[in-house]
């Protein structure tokens, strides 16, 4: 993280409204887009609005947001989000699944149709129409399109991570040992 003194008027206004937003701080892939402040501003309107407004159940986003981080290996957004996943009520199981690299054992419906589209979007760049279609009927078109797009933001921001080799952060109750083996 820049220090504040070093920190160009558009980084410092930048960083602020991070920070009088819902996320309360500058801390994972905020830290290197601060050296882009209007990207920076602007992933961070998408992604709040993704995390926070959706209409997809939190239990589902969070679901989804510890697939994509266990797909690219992102450890930062693994340990910032299982907790929040199992909070919501994920499984303990499925996380386990998730953190070996396995498909979750049998879940709630709507989960599954999330893990079902979420792995096949991030194999295949794509689903098929069945995937699309069993989706839509759990999820609505709404939530396919902003499942779909969250996906694609969570992949972004654990890319930014990765290149910026950003550090995982242990959170309450979790700790590096909590991570997925690499």
């Amino acid at each position: 993280m820049l220090p504040r003194e070093a920190m160009t008027a558009a980084q410092r206004e930048a960083a602020d409204a991070l920070i009088a937003g819902p996320r309360k701080a500058v801390f994972g892939p905020f830290i290197p887009l601060m050296r882009s402040p209007e990207l920076m501003a602007r992933v961070g309107k998408v992604g709040e609005y993704l995390r926070f407004d959706s209409v997809l159940e939190v239990r589902l986003r969070e679901l989804a947001m510890c697939l994509v981080a266990r797909h690219v290996s992102n450890q930062f957004e693994w340990l910032m989000h299982a907790p929040l996943a199992l909070k919501a009520g994920v499984p303990q199981a499925s996380l386990d699944a998730i953190a070996v690299g396995r498909h979750p054992p049998s879940v709630a419906a709507d989960e599954a149709a999330t893990v079902g589209l979420v792995t096949e979007l991030l194999q295949h760049n794509g689903v098929c129409d069945a995937s699309y279609a069993a989706a839509t009927t759990l999820l609505g078109e709404q939530g396919v399109l902003e499942l779909t797009t969250l996906v694609g933001y969570f992949a972004m921001v654990c890319w930014v991570m990765n290149v910026a080799r950003t550090p995982a952060l242990a959170q309450p109750g979790f700790s590096a040992l909590d991570a997925f083996p690499l």
